[in-house]
Formats: structure tokens, C-alpha cells, sequence
């Protein structure tokens, strides 16, 4: 809890030098004199931040009611319509003004899950952990099929399993060694690590699977794979949760497409390595192993376009100049996404509250937005920004047609929206529950004294690195992008990257 509070000071603090506020005590407005320096900073008013944080913090009631009531939030779920219309109405209720719901797409098809179980039948019985994957199919009703082998990581491995996988359980992929776990698994920068982040690094040209190029090919894959599954029929595909998965960890994304038209594949779901494994002993033992398999799923087509959540305050005198935060709203389906995002979302929610709370009163608005759709491609943000900010045409190059969207080549120039010049920055909060350490820079040289003068106050909260390292993976490249300055905070890893990171154990923030 300590660190989602420390989170939302500094980011509801961080905002001074840029929305220069008008102080406000009850009942009259304190008259302030005008800083010589725009970029001071104003202890008077961090003190009252810092103060309704630590003493009067809603931050976890927020989290709560997003993890523990709400749940997963798949974009164009269910329950990410309802955190869309929580989190507008909380945005409200704390006192911000025009919060709305605001359209993006067409996204594609809403997808959920009621149920899933498995369950060895021969040569033992015994319930197994198993999550499908989002998009992909009900068995309508309970099957009951062997399980075979197959390893397919690629297009050209796909012809040899043809007739052969009809009326049966298909146990995907290859057994990994277990790890062994003599080191802890949550993960803190310690002074050494963040004095060498902080140093900047000449870029190197390294093979990666992040590349457009690979992204397009796991794209074709994905579709030719998933067509193969539909024709060939099997009763359900089962994998092995990826690594670091194991004791209980399943990490679970996408299966089928959310786009119509598109096939969805087989009932797909992955297994726990523990139980994974013993299916894979036993028929490296030639036995014939039989599960039963039911998964119910549901799909959501009444609504094709997703939407963002955004509220603000308004400033006073430099009103029409704007400065954002924000984080997602959406995760993925089997946990309660509670550090991918929730934390983020939390965090920023709370810190527009506390600036609400103690009366603050902006010369420059403050905008928060919750985005939907970053899972998927940072779908989102960069619809917000291209009706909001700038755009450049679509690039129809054939050759691009299987990359992400935001992954392709830029074409043309960009087309400036009558809103781009309002928008001065954008604060991104998407690394999970650690303790925010300092801010990535993007290579925004100019930023740095800036940012080295806000940082003072929180020396103690131990946010003291300055990077001018890039980061990557989430909404603020949407910004990057068409040159409005994108912040990303670096922050302590914790578990993130061992456990809850699209997991189904995403545990509360302690």
C-alpha cells in the first residue's frame, strides 16, 4: 500500500512546475506572488499532497474495488464495460469535471469466459489447473478424447500433423527443465543498478523477437494455425504455460482473433507446468492418456468499438493548455490484473483526487485517461491521439499489411490537430507495484534539468534516477510518436516479471 501512496504523491507533485497552480485554502483562494523561476518548486503545497496522501489515501479503495469487485478486464468484455463506467463516475464523484467515455475503433469482438476445468480420466483421475486462452472457442459441452504430442512453432511444421489431430486432445509444445528457486523472485534496484541505468548506453543493433519483421510473422502464424485448427478439429489444444510459469504461475494472452472474419482456432487453453509435465511423462511411457475437457466461453458483438475513460480539471488562466496522465484500464482474462494494470490506474485516479482534495487550483488543465486496448497494440491511446493530436496515413505498403499497427513504418507527414499545440506532456504509469525510482526520458535531453529540479522533494520517497534511456510497451509511445513528450517512470520490478505479469496471480500491492 505504502508504495501505490509514495506512486501517487509523486505523480500528483511532479505536475507543479508545468500547471503552476493557484494555491487555495478555505475559505478564500491564497494569494500567491508570482515565482521568478516557472520551474520552482512549491514546497507549500507538495507539504498538503504529502499529507493527504499519508494521512487520508483512497488509493487501495480504488484498487479494491477495480480488482476484488470488478475483476479481469479484457478490452470489450463485460467488465471492462463496467470499469469504463466505475472509474468515469469515481472520476466524478472526486470532484473532476467532463468525465466521459470516450469512443475508439471499430475494435473487433467482445470475448469472456465462464468455465473452464480438465481432468485426467485414465490412467489416474485428477482435476487439472488449466486457463483458456482469450478468443478462443467453447467446446460446447463436455469432451472426452487421448491426448497426442505436437510441437508447432511455425508454418512450415504445420502440413505433418494434417489428419492426424481430429477427435483428439492435443498436448502443444515441449517439456522444459523445472527452475530452481535460490533466488528471491521479487526484484529491487538497488544504488549500483540505478547508477548504471541512469547512464545512458549507445544503442546496439541486436537480434529481437520484438521486431516488426517477427511481430508479422507471428501474426501469420497465428491466422494459418488457428485455420488449420478449425478445419482439423481437435477437441482442445492444451500448452505449457511460458517461463517462468511454474508453481501454480499460468501465464495466459490471446488465442483466437477478436477480428470478424478471422478464425478463432480450437478451444485453446493453457496448463500449469506441474500438471503439464505429468501428462508429458506419461506418454513419453507410450500411455495412453484420456482427459475430459470443458470450457465455456462467450462472445460480445452488440458493440464493436472500445473506449477510453477521461475526466480532468480544468485550469484557470492557461486553461486551454493541457498536461495528461494516465494508465490502462484493460488486462488480460484469468487474474485480476492488479499490477497490469490496476496500480497504474489506481495511482493515477488517486492523484487527481488528492489535487481535488486539498483545493488545488491549476492554471493549466489537468487530464487523466484510462485507456483500453493496450494489451492489444496501444489501441487506446493512439486513437485518442490521432482524433486528438496528429495522425499520418495508413501505411498500405503489402509488406506491412501483418504488422501491429503501431509497430509499422511512418508514411507521410503528420496532420496536426487543432489540439496538438494545448497538450504539453503525457505522464505514463505501467510497471506494475514497485516503488517509483525516477523517469525514463525517451532521449528528451531537454527534460532533464527539469525533471532534476522536481525530483528534490522526493529524495526520500527514493525517487532520485534520471535516464535518458528509452522504455518501451505502452501508452506514452502513442505520444512519442508524434513528438509530444511521452514519461514513463521507472519503478522496481517486484514480482512483475516472475509472477503477476499477465498471470492469473496478480496479488493486491502489500
Amino acid at each position: 500500500m505504502k508504495r501505490l501512496i509514495a506512486a501517487a504523491l509523486i505523480l500528483a507533485t511532479t505536475y507543479f512546475p508545468l500547471i503552476a497552480a493557484e494555491k487555495k485554502r478555505s475559505p478564500e483562494p491564497l494569494k500567491v506572488a508570482a515565482a521568478t523561476d516557472p520551474n520552482d518548486v512549491d514546497y507549500e503545497v507538495i507539504t498538503r499532497i504529502r499529507q493527504e496522501g499519508f494521512r487520508n489515501s483512497k488509493v487501495m479503495e480504488t484498487a479494491s474495488y477495480l480488482t476484488d469487485s470488478i475483476g479481469p478486464r479484457l478490452t470489450n468484455s463485460p467488465n471492462m464495460r463496467k470499469a469504463n463506467a466505475w472509474t468515469r463516475d469515481q472520476l466524478k464523484a472526486f470532484g473532476l469535471e467532463n468525465a466521459h467515455l470516450e469512443p475508439w475503433g471499430p475494435f473487433g469482438r467482445g470475448w469472456s469466459y465462464e468455465s473452464a476445468t480438465v481432468r485426467m480420466v485414465s490412467p489416474d483421475t485428477a482435476e487439472l489447473l488449466a486457463l483458456p486462452k482469450a478468443w478462443t472457442p467453447s467446446t460446447n459441452g463436455l469432451v472426452r478424447g487421448s491426448v497426442v504430442r505436437a510441437k508447432i512453432t511455425k508454418v512450415e511444421e504445420i502440413e505433418p500433423f494434417r489428419g492426424k489431430l481430429a477427435g483428439k486432445i492435443v498436448l502443444m509444445g515441449e517439456w522444459r527443465e523445472p527452475r530452481t528457486h535460490d533466488k528471491p523472485e521479487a526484484s529491487y534496484y538497488d544504488e549500483k543498478e540505478l547508477a548504471t541505468v541512469g547512464q545512458y548506453g549507445v544503442p546496439k543493433v541486436e537480434p529481437s523477437p520484438y521486431t516488426p519483421e517477427a511481430a508479422a510473422l507471428r501474426a501469420v502464424f497465428a491466422r494459418t494455425l488457428n485455420k488449420f485448427m478449425e478445419e482439423k478439429k481437435p477437441l482442445a489444444v492444451i500448452e505449457l504455460t511460458r517461463p517462468p510459469g511454474d508453481q501454480g504461475v499460468i501465464f495466459v494472452q490471446g488465442g483466437g482473433s477478436y477480428r470478424s472474419g478471422e478464425p478463432v482456432g480450437a478451444p485453446s487453453l493453457v496448463m500449469g507446468f506441474e500438471h503439464w509435465g505429468r501428462i508429458n511423462r506419461l506418454l513419453d511411457k507410450k500411455t495412453d492418456v484420456q482427459l475430459e475437457v470443458n470450457v465455456k466461453t462467450n462472445w460480445h458483438d452488440d458493440d464493436a468499438f472500445s473506449y477510453n475513460t477521461i475526466a480532468e480539471i480544468p485550469g484557470t488562466d492557461l486553461k486551454n493548455e493541457v498536461v495528461m496522465l494516465g494508465a490502462h484500464l484493460d488486462s488480460w482474462h484469468t487474474g485480476t490484473g492488479a499490477t497490469d494494470n490496476v496500480a497504474g490506474c489506481a495511482v493515477t485516479m488517486e492523484a487527481v483526487r488528492m489535487l481535488k482534495a486539498i483545493g488545488v487550483r491549476p492554471r493549466r488543465t489537468i487530464r487523466i485517461a484510462l485507456w483500453t486496448g493496450e494489451e492489444e497494440g496501444l489501441f487506446g491511446s493512439r486513437g485518442y491521439v490521432k482524433e486528438h493530436l496528429a495522425s499520418r496515413p495508413e501505411n498500405t505498403d503489402p509488406a506491412q499489411k501483418d504488422v501491429p499497427a503501431y509497430m509499422r513504418k511512418s508514411t507521410g507527414p503528420l496532420t496536426f490537430k487543432p489540439e496538438y499545440n494545448d497538450v504539453s506532456i503525457y505522464f505514463n504509469l505501467d510497471s506494475g507495484t514497485g516503488k517509483v525510482r525516477g523517469v525514463f526520458l525517451q532521449e528528451n535531453q531537454a527534460l532533464a534539468p527539469i525533471f532534476k529540479k522536481w525530483m528534490e522533494p522526493f529524495a526520500d520517497l527514493g525517487m532520485n534516477t534520471i535516464t535518458m534511456r528509452n522504455t518501451g510497451g505502452s501508452d506514452f509511445l502513442s505520444f512519442d510518436a508524434v513528438g509530444v513528450p511521452g514519461i514513463d517512470f521507472l519503478q522496481d520490478t517486484v514480482e512483475y516479471d516472475t509472477k503477476t505479469h499477465h498471470s492469473n496471480m496478480a496479488p493486491m500491492s502489500d
